[in-house]
């Protein structure tokens, strides 16, 4: 069995450094002249799969436009995964869940384990329970070959309340997740399988990201503020671990399939020029 870490390592260098999100929100809905119900979001999602599975290495399905519309928007979103897996993207479904004991098995069986029709590649999840609390998530991906990417350092405003505040060691709680993942991954190769969500557009906050030796999923690229070259400020000597994220700046290419394919590519150049 391939791990997460591997598959991924793989795809980005066949492919490119390059995650785009799904996120069919209700004002990009009618910005591609789509009505805001089932068969908008429909239409929405396989045209980014038409446009985007065959070519870019990660699709990242945001699970709330999709649960927005009941069983029938949930409905869509599986079918959105298999098609994405199928044509060949891997597939990150941000579903940011955090629970303890039988819940997060529960979260992790739904999304992780191959039985079920959610299942994706990876998940995000939150650790702010413990990130002893995802240890459910650790092992079903462990078990299957899946993914999971940690919030450490995001780029909302409110953040930084929580994620720098300082422990009792000295560390703040963004680093000892850091820490923590940093632990799992140890040993693992070409990349663990174990990530974390650094957002691009937090600057250089003095956290050390250098052992994690996982994937790091890194939003907030072009519509939202962040630049590639904002990642070399943020990740350092880790920059070759980064996994950029896109979403409004591809997705508002839309509708034309050609169009979003373009603005992909565009996206895929200017991180290679700067993670290689």
């Amino acid at each position: 069995m391939e791990t997460f870490g591997s598959r991924l390592h793989r795809a980005t260098r066949d492919r490119g450094p390059l995650c785009v999100g799904i996120d069919p929100h209700a004002a990009l809905l009618t910005r591609w002249g789509l009505p805001d119900d089932v068969a908008g979001l429909e239409r929405f999602a396989l045209t980014v799969v038409e446009a985007l599975a065959e070519r870019v290495a990660v699709l990242k399905p945001q699970s709330a436009f999709f649960e927005r519309f009941g069983s029938r928007g949930i409905a869509v979103l599986e079918s959105t995964i298999r098609q994405s897996r199928e044509a060949g993207a891997l597939v990150l479904l941000d579903v940011k869940r955090g629970d303890i004991g039988s819940t997060m098995a529960a979260y992790a069986s739904a999304y992780l384990d191959p039985e079920s029709s959610l299942c994706a590649d990876a998940i995000t999840v939150s650790p702010y329970l413990g990130v002893g609390s995802l240890q459910p998530a650790f092992d079903m991906a462990a078990t299957h070959g899946g993914g999971v990417f940690v919030l450490a350092l995001t780029s909302n405003p409110e953040g930084p309340a929580v994620q720098h505040a300082v422990g009792a060691g000295g560390r703040t709680v963004a680093q000892t997740v850091i820490d923590e993942i940093s632990q799992v991954n140890v040993g693992a190769d070409p990349l663990g399988s174990l990530g974390l969500v650094v957002g691009a557009t937090i600057g250089d906050t003095g956290h050390d990201l250098s052992k994690v030796n996982g994937p790091l999923l890194a939003p907030g690229l072009g519509a939202q503020g962040g630049s590639p070259a904002d990642l070399r400020a943020i990740f350092g000597e880790s920059l070759r671990n980064v996994l950029p994220s896109y979403s409004r700046e591809v997705l508002g290419a839309g509708p034309g399939v050609t169009s979003l394919q373009a603005a992909a590519d565009r996206a895929v150049d200017a991180c290679r020029a700067v993670i290689g």
